[in-house]
């Protein structure tokens, strides 16, 4: 079978529904390299910086590496903006999902709200804008989290003078996140907080 032979999937039959989800599974193996192609279009995405959308994203998921971040925090910087030309007006909840099924959920939400957090940087000089948006999370478990994750690893990376590690050194990452179990609970790990930063991994991680 090549292709099935229904075209409403009412009409659908077992045969054809299981030869579909074959291809939908061997698709989905090919997520993390989609992932990598559509960062590399961020090229194409906002100007106006000193430093391209990519070059943005790299500089963020460097930055969580040196300061010792664990794998999904590492990945999820370098994603964290990858919604940026398909969904410019919710380009975190777009990149959180993306994530949401792969990554500790503690990663997933800063990701999602960051860019409410990140209106404190900014907000005070546009019209209609609120530099305290980030207030309407307080109280959430990972508050303090996203606090950090902007301070640290966004608002910081528009450098273009930063030593930042090639898209390549971080593909590998990407690779092992997208080929998880989705939605593996052990992963997900509901509630739970990862510091951001581990100085004995980064000063570890500073010696290769």
């Amino acid at each position: 079978m090549e292709k099935v032979n229904f075209t409403q999937m009412k009409d659908g039959t077992r045969e054809e529904y299981e030869f579909l989800t074959a291809h939908e599974i061997d698709h989905a193996k090919h997520t993390a390299h989609r992932l990598l192609k559509a960062l590399v279009e961020l090229d194409e995405s906002l100007s106006g910086y000193q430093v391209t959308r990519l070059e943005h994203s790299i500089q963020s998921a460097t930055r969580a590496w040196r300061d010792g971040a664990d794998i999904d925090w590492v990945v999820a910087a370098l994603l964290h903006d990858v919604g940026d030309i398909y969904a410019p007006y919710n380009h975190d909840e777009y990149a959180a999902t993306i994530l949401k099924p792969f990554v500790r959920e503690q990663c997933t939400w800063c990701v999602q709200t960051h860019g409410d957090f990140q209106m404190i940087y900014y907000g005070q000089h546009l019209s209609g804008m609120d530099p305290h948006k980030r207030d309407r999370h307080a109280g959430h478990i990972y508050f303090d989290d996203c606090v950090a994750f902007c301070e640290r690893w966004d608002q910081a990376s528009f450098d273009p003078n930063y030593d930042q590690l090639p898209l390549d050194f971080f593909a590998p990452m990407v690779e092992e996140v997208f080929a998880r179990e989705p939605y593996d609970p052990n992963v997900i790990l509901s509630g739970t907080r990862v510091p951001l930063q581990d100085d004995k991994i980064a000063a570890e991680r500073l010696q290769k």
